[in-house]
C-alpha cells in the first residue's frame, strides 16, 4: 500500500471465507482493503497486533432479534439490545416487525420504527416487514422502501395487532413476494396439531406438559405446507427457528428438488435439552419449544450437512412479570429467550465439543445470515467488506450473570451456566465499539452497499 492506512490488525489467527490463517488486516474508510498474509507491509495510523489467544472473526449479524421497541420498550429497546449484541461480537442486527406497536406492517410503521431507532444503535440494524391478513398492497412499498422481507405466523403469534395468515391468504402473500424476488421468512407450527394436543394438557409448572402442547408434529406439518406453497408459487422462502429434527428430511429434499428454501435454528437448541429443563422454570420457556436431547445432536447434524443454514438468537425478551416467574407457569409465561449477548460463547461451546470449528460457526453466524439478506458487504473478513470484526477469545471462559447483561431485563436461562469463548472487542467499520461512548450504528435499507 502506497499511503498509509486508517488500521491494521495483524493476527495468528484470523477467519476468511477460505477459512482460518495468520493474516494482516487493512482498513480505509472504514471498509477493508487488504487481507495479507501476517507480515506483510502494511501501514497503518493505528496497528492492532491481537493476543497469543485471540482469533479475528468478522462481526456476527443477527438476522432475528425481536428489539419490541416502539411501543414494548420496558420489554427491550433500541439502545439496550445494540448495546447487548455489541458486547456479544454482533455488528449487525435485523429487527423482527412485531412486538412493537405499531408493527411494521406498512410504511407509516416502518417509519415511526425508523425514526424510534436513528441515534440510538450502537450497531447497524435493519428492519424486516410483516405480512399478515389485510396488508397485502402494503408488501409493494415495504420492500421498495428497504425492509429485508417479509415474516409470517401461520398461528397466533401471541400479539393481537400481528394475526396469523391461513393457508389461501398464504398463497396470495407468496405470490406477491415472488413477483418482487423478495423473501418470506415463516415461523412455522401448524395451529390445528397445537389445539389437537392442547386438549387435556394443563399447561402449568410441568415442562413436560408445556412441551406436550407444542409437538414436534406441529413443525413437520407446518414445514410440509410452508414446502408445498414455495414450490407451486416460486417464492424464496426461510423457515424459522427450527427446534424439531423430524423437518430436516423435508427441508433438505426441497433443497435438492431446486425450492427457494432456507432454514435457521438457535443457539437455545442446540444447547439445552428438554430433559434438563426444571419445572417452573419459565425463563426456559420459547415457541416452538427446547425438545430432547437426542432431537438437539440432530439439529448439531443439520448444520453439519446443510439442510440448516444458520445459527440466529430469537432474541425474544419480555418484563420479570410477563414470564410468570411468580407463579412458574408455562401456560401463562411469555415464550421467549434473551441470548443476543451470548450467542457465539453458547454455540461455540456445543460446537467445540462436538468437532466443529471456528470457520463453521463463523459460517453460521456471520457469513451465511449475511448472505440471506443480501448484506454481501457484511459477515466477512474479506475486501471490500465492512470493518466489523469480532476479537474473540476462544479458550477463554465466562460463567455468565444475568444481571451483568446488558439486555433490559436481567432473564436468561443461562445464568450460572459455564461457557466457552469470551468477545473481548468489537469494531465497527474499522473503529472499536464502546458501548459508553455515544452510538454510531446505521440503519440498513435492503440493496444499500
Amino acid at each position: 500500500m502506497v499511503a498509509p492506512l486508517d488500521l491494521v490488525i495483524r493476527a495468528d489467527r484470523v477467519v476468511t471465507p477460505t477459512g482460518e490463517a495468520a493474516r494482516s488486516i487493512g482498513v480505509a474508510s472504514g471498509r477493508i482493503v487488504a487481507v495479507e498474509p501476517l507480515g506483510a507491509a502494511l501501514e497503518g495510523s493505528v496497528v492492532v497486533d491481537l493476543a497469543d489467544d485471540e482469533v479475528l472473526l468478522p462481526g456476527l449479524v443477527d438476522t432475528h432479534v425481536h428489539v419490541n421497541d416502539p411501543g414494548r420498550t420496558e420489554w427491550e429497546g433500541f439502545a439496550s439490545a445494540t448495546r447487548a449484541a455489541a458486547a456479544g461480537g454482533v455488528t449487525t442486527i435485523v429487527d423482527m416487525p412485531l412486538n412493537s406497536v405499531p408493527p411494521t406492517v406498512d410504511l407509516a410503521a416502518l417509519d415511526v420504527k425508523r425514526r424510534t431507532a436513528e441515534d440510538q444503535v450502537w450497531v447497524d440494524v435493519g428492519f424486516w416487514g410483516g405480512a399478515v391478513p389485510g396488508n397485502l398492497s402494503e408488501l409493494r412499498p415495504l420492500h421498495e422502501e428497504g425492509v429485508f422481507g417479509f415474516k409470517c405466523f401461520l398461528l397466533p403469534s401471541g400479539v393481537d395487532e400481528f394475526p396469523p395468515l391461513d393457508l389461501a391468504e398464504l398463497v396470495h402473500v407468496m405470490r406477491e413476494i415472488a413477483s418482487l424476488d423478495g423473501l418470506l421468512i415463516v415461523h412455522a407450527e401448524d395451529a390445528e396439531t397445537i389445539e389437537r394436543a392442547a386438549v387435556g394438557v394443563v399447561q402449568g409448572r410441568r415442562y413436560g406438559d408445556f412441551l406436550a402442547s407444542r409437538p414436534r408434529e406441529a413443525e413437520n406439518v407446518a414445514v410440509a405446507h410452508v414446502i408445498d406453497l414455495a414450490r407451486h408459487t416460486g417464492c424464496r422462502v426461510h423457515v424459522l427457528h427450527v427446534s424439531s429434527a423430524e423437518a430436516l428430511p423435508l427441508i433438505a429434499a426441497a433443497k435438492d428438488d431446486g425450492v427457494r428454501l432456507t432454514a435457521e435454528t438457535c443457539p437455545h437448541y442446540l444447547y439445552f435439552a428438554g430433559e434438563e429443563v426444571p419445572d417452573g422454570a419459565t425463563q426456559f420457556k420459547c415457541c416452538p419449544p427446547i425438545r430432547e436431547a437426542d432431537n438437539l445432536e440432530q439439529l448439531w447434524d443439520g448444520l453439519a450437512d446443510g439442510a440448516l443454514d444458520i445459527v440466529v438468537s430469537d432474541h425474544s425478551p419480555s418484563t420479570p412479570q410477563l414470564k410468570a416467574l411468580d407463579t412458574g407457569d408455562f401456560g401463562r409465561a411469555w415464550g421467549g429467550i434473551s441470548s443476543l449477548q451470548l450467542g457465539l460463547s453458547v454455540v461455540w461451546t456445543g460446537a467445540r465439543q462436538r468437532g466443529f470449528s471456528l470457520a463453521d460457526v463463523t459460517r453460521w453466524m456471520a457469513e451465511k445470515p449475511a448472505d440471506l439478506v443480501g448484506l454481501s458487504h457484511k459477515g466477512r473478513i474479506a475486501v471490500g467488506a465492512d470493518a466489523d470484526f469480532c476479537v474473540f477469545a476462544p479458550e477463554d471462559g465466562l460463567v455468565v450473570d444475568a444481571a451483568q447483561l446488558h439486555h433490559r431485563n436481567p432473564i436468561t436461562p443461562y445464568d450460572g451456566r459455564r461457557l466457552l469463548g469470551v468477545v473481548r472487542q468489537t469494531w465497527l467499520r474499522g473503529e472499536p465499539l464502546d458501548i459508553d461512548a455515544p452510538p454510531r450504528g446505521r440503519l440498513l435499507r435492503r440493496g444499500e452497499s
